[in-house]
């Protein structure tokens, strides 16, 4: 598969991800009773789930640059790779937020990401809540003793998990390119850092944890010889 079309995959998979989860809080926001709150955690883990089985096939489904910085560091990616992906990932979300204002009447809400903690707190949120994220990541996407098939029902549902814990804290953003999108369109960037620095930390400890955790036996047979 060329590098071409992987970026154009996560491009895509980006976009349906900023599409449809801040798309549905827009609507909400727009039209007052035709979303419920509740199923905005529902809608980002639906859009990364059906993407992953989308598209995983051709780049490997990160739609986040913290999931592919991360896979990187634990030598799953290729480095020269990264600023193709972090490209495509970001425009992609760009493009679905500048097509979400031109579709729907003005509003308030543009599915920016908001704090409701001290930056601190918020900091250790999308830290914590993005480590979870790589860490079901890692396990399902480099480790053959996961169930592959299930990758897009886990993943998607973790982060429908971690939305509907750290949404009101954080906005459970765990991915900088979904928060810089409506962020730039709303003209809010004040805590860009946040969503940023923490994913970053979050998966990168995730993904070197695990690594560490995959070391050894990978079998039933060696576990139990193991003890012998």
């Amino acid at each position: 598969m060329t590098l071409l079309k992987k970026s154009i995959a996560e491009a895509v998979g980006t976009f349906t991800l900023v599409f449809a989860g801040c798309g549905a809080v827009m609507v909400a926001d727009r039209f007052p009773g035709s979303v419920p709150p509740a199923a905005v955690p529902v809608v980002f883990g639906l859009a990364v789930a059906v993407m992953i089985y989308a598209v995983g096939h051709i780049s490997g489904a990160h739609f986040n640059p913290a999931v592919t910085l991360a896979f990187a560091v634990g030598r799953h990616f290729p480095l020269r790779q990264i600023p193709f992906y972090w490209l495509a990932q970001f425009s992609g979300a760009v493009a679905a937020s500048g097509l979400l204002v031109l579709l729907l009447p003005s509003g308030r809400a543009y599915g920016t990401t908001f704090s409701s903690v001290h930056p601190p707190q918020a900091l250790a949120w999308e830290g914590v809540l993005t480590f979870f994220l790589m860490f079901v990541i890692m396990a399902v996407a480099t480790d053959t003793r996961a169930e592959g098939t299930m990758a897009g029902a886990a993943i998607g549902g973790t982060v429908m998990l971690a939305a509907f814990v750290g949404g009101p804290v954080t906005g459970a953003s765990m991915n900088p390119a979904r928060s810089l999108a409506p962020a730039l369109f709303q003209g809010q960037l004040g805590e860009m850092w946040i969503y940023t620095l923490g994913p970053v930390l979050g998966a990168v400890a995730a993904a070197l944890l695990y690594n560490f955790l995959r070391q050894g036996p990978q079998t039933a047979s060696e576990v139990l010889g193991s003890g012998r």
